[in-house]
């Protein structure tokens, strides 16, 4: 074996062994091995296989080898402890009531997903951005995403966060020869913002609503699982699937396939079924009718 390839491997295996030793994990003792892989084994039944892709989409040209449970393990990731054990969700900008509304949702879709404590901050104003990290475009103002990372939020994960997503009222862009950004992030920060600028439709109206919700609560619990190691899924129709576009976010379902499901309970340690039933029921509530078929059949196959 290759001197280098050896080294890598070892080590791996060192920096497992210290995230065990430390206290941040114990396979042997860990809920799935001692039962509750039976729960994954059910909900398998309903994951939907990936189709081979078709160009424009997100594996046709991004070749993701996927990851498993032991390659999640072995990152290691960061684990929520007894000291950092809140999400954060930083306003940005003037939202209107209906947009406020989407965003308590958010807050509380976000509260039942990780099982963690989420708070929703005070909005903050935009002039945060000086004029030189904004811009005209089709006569909107748009937001310079790396300068909200990089000079706001990188500072600002409180010491009790385990994660801080900023969320724009304007539009954002990455750089001046793009045309927007749906959202940025530094994973090993923790910190990421996206707008609900272009997921309203540009606008918010009761007639849209919904699929707005469906969008903004996709993209937070996407981007959040990215800060806690959950890679791409390359295995089945599950939100953590890699997008290139808004209309390929709208197929992705808001369910996390069951091997994704394995990763994020080995690492939050929460409840199962308690988990499934509160993600049933805010489904049931805000008329998100597709996501709410897809975990009632896991419910089925889970009591």
């Amino acid at each position: 074996m290759p001197l280098p390839r050896l080294l890598a491997m070892a080590s791996s295996l060192v920096a497992l062994l210290i995230f065990l030793f430390s206290g941040g994990g114990n396979l042997l003792s860990d809920p799935i091995a001692q039962g509750a892989e039976s729960y994954f084994q059910s909900i398998a039944k309903n994951d939907i296989p990936l189709k081979r892709p078709r160009p424009g989409e997100w594996l046709y040209e991004h070749k993701e080898a996927g990851q498993n449970l032991a390659a999640y393990q072995q990152l290691p990731p960061f684990r929520p402890d007894s000291l950092k054990n809140t999400i954060y969700l930083q306003p940005v900008g003037r939202f209107t009531v209906l947009q406020w509304k989407a965003l308590e949702a958010t807050q509380e879709y976000l509260h039942i997903f990780f099982q963690r404590r989420v708070v929703l901050l005070p909005a903050v104003a935009d002039t945060l951005v000086p004029p030189s990290a904004r811009r005209k475009q089709q006569g909107q103002v748009q937001l310079l995403a790396p300068y909200l990372l990089d000079a706001y939020l990188k500072n600002r994960l409180p010491a009790s966060g385990l994660a801080l997503m900023a969320i724009s009222a304007k539009d954002l862009y990455p750089r001046p020869d793009w045309n927007y950004v749906f959202g940025l992030a530094s994973y090993p920060d923790r910190v990421g913002v996206t707008s609900i600028y272009r997921l309203q439709d540009q606008s918010l109206t009761t007639e849209n609503y919904t699929r707005c919700l469906s969008r903004l609560v996709n993209i937070s619990s996407h981007e959040i699982g990215h800060m806690f190691s959950l890679r791409h899924c390359t295995y089945a129709h599950c939100v953590m699937n890699g997008t290139n576009s808004l209309p390929e976010t709208d197929t992705t379902p808001n369910r996390l396939c069951s091997e994704c499901q394995r990763k994020l309970h080995w690492n939050f340690q929460y409840d199962n079924l308690r988990r499934l039933q509160e993600l049933a029921a805010f489904f049931r509530r805000n008329e998100l009718r597709r996501d709410y078929a897809l975990t009632s059949q896991d419910l089925r196959k889970a009591l």
